[in-house]
């Protein structure tokens, strides 16, 4: 995405807050007793970063965590203010906006466009990067960091699925339309 095109730059930023928006509308479910939801929201950074690169993907998912917090019921389950902040999931929340810029830096440096084995590693890291976000964040809240550790194990199986999956779709964009998504010419 050149600069020249800023118009273009802020659609995608927007039009990718507005994907993460849309997968709200799944709804979460609970597993293992976990005070955290597992939701298919957390696949938006990823697909942000895999696509829009690292300062669009944060712009993005900034956008709508700051929707979220305005109160807008963007979260699954449609939960929306600052109170989803500071609970147990209030880390992976702020952890996206690390995640979505972590992939993006994976990908903006792959040459001469990212492959399917360098999605799957940035996606891995991404993923990674939120849980060093979420967990001690959702510790720090219940006030027992062992217990949220052992806790979101019950996220990895999905997790590399929803990572699998993004790393699949991000492959097929790049394919089809090389070099114009990350930035590069």
């Amino acid at each position: 995405m050149s600069e020249a095109r800023p118009a273009a730059n802020l659609a995608r930023t927007v039009v990718f807050a507005a994907f993460i928006a849309v997968l709200g509308i799944f709804p979460g479910f609970y597993l293992g007793g976990a005070a955290v939801p597992v939701v298919l929201q957390n696949m938006g950074p990823l697909l942000a970063g895999s696509i829009l690169g690292a300062r669009r993907a944060g712009a993005a998912v900034l956008l709508f965590l700051a929707l979220t917090a305005l109160g807008l019921p963007l979260l699954s389950g449609g939960r929306g203010g600052v109170a989803p902040f500071f609970g147990p999931s209030g880390g992976f929340l702020l952890g996206w906006l690390v995640s979505a810029v972590v992939v993006g830096l994976v990908v903006q440096r792959a040459t001469p466009r990212p492959g399917l084995v360098v999605l799957l590693v940035a996606n891995a890291a991404g993923v990674a990067a939120d849980y060093l976000v979420g967990i001690p964040f959702w510790g720090l809240v219940t006030g027992d960091l062992g217990t949220a550790a052992v806790q979101s194990l019950v996220f990895v199986p999905g997790d590399a699925v929803k990572l699998v999956v993004v790393s699949l779709v991000a492959a097929a964009v790049h394919r089809a339309a090389p070099a114009a998504l990350t930035g590069r010419a």
